[in-house]
């Protein structure tokens, strides 16, 4: 089985002056139930570790209880750091689980046939990503003049889940603290080992949600279509 990470917060970001992230009520849910149960209804995922801001663990822990998450088995503090809070994640997995997927909690509108699919692509591989191809034109810049314009056709905007072996991800984890790699996913920290990591076609309801126009986003996108 898949034990899942699910990355709510390390330093409490909030879209409203009033409410941390992961409890913003998206259709009268907070964000991160929506995330957890997307995991709860996927057969491949066996264990839920959630990841969240210190002053946040006992509000998780009501909240999983007031929906009746039966997957959770652990809430840890984040870090100051993706990295790090990843780390913290893993500790908490238990050492008969063989594979981990991280998932940005923020991704609320996460799919059971997503995290299906990269679980079973990093079956194969030991590594995998969602992604789904840069629609727009990307330019490189230099002191505010155009440098360059990149080839759409090589360029992949990366998402969650990523799913790993879990030797290979605590190894490249200890890789990324020796070296002092400034990562910004996980993947990153395994390509550094020099191991493949292969992509499965993501889904672009799959929005991470960081301000309130995404959330007006999210809303939209939950009453025009059903997410399986």
């Amino acid at each position: 089985m898949v034990t899942a990470i699910i990355a709510a917060g390390g330093v409490g970001s909030r879209l409203k002056s009033h409410t941390r992230k992961p409890f913003v009520r998206l259709q009268g849910r907070p964000l991160l139930a929506w995330t957890l149960s997307a995991f709860e209804k996927t057969p491949e995922i066996g264990d839920v570790v959630v990841v969240i801001h210190p002053a946040d663990i006992h509000a998780a822990w009501r909240m999983i209880r007031t929906f009746r998450f039966k997957k959770v088995i652990a809430v840890v503090p984040g870090g100051d750091s993706r990295m790090a809070s990843v780390s913290h994640g893993l500790q908490a997995v238990p050492r008969r689980n063989k594979w981990v997927a991280i998932h940005d909690g923020a991704r609320s509108l996460i799919t059971p046939a997503l995290i299906r699919a990269t679980c079973a692509a990093a079956r194969r591989f030991k590594a995998a990503i969602a992604a789904v191809p840069v629609v727009p034109t990307i330019k490189q810049a230099s002191n505010g003049w155009v440098a360059g314009t990149l080839n759409r056709d090589h360029l992949w905007a990366v998402q969650t889940p990523q799913v790993f072996h879990r030797d290979l991800l605590e190894r490249a984890h200890a890789y990324g603290r020796t070296h002092r790699v400034k990562a910004t996913d996980d993947a990153a920290l395994v390509e550094k080992l020099g191991h493949k990591v292969r992509i499965v076609m993501g889904d672009h309801r799959n929005i991470k949600i960081t301000t309130p126009e995404d959330l007006v986003i999210a809303e939209a996108l939950l009453k025009s279509t059903r997410l399986k």
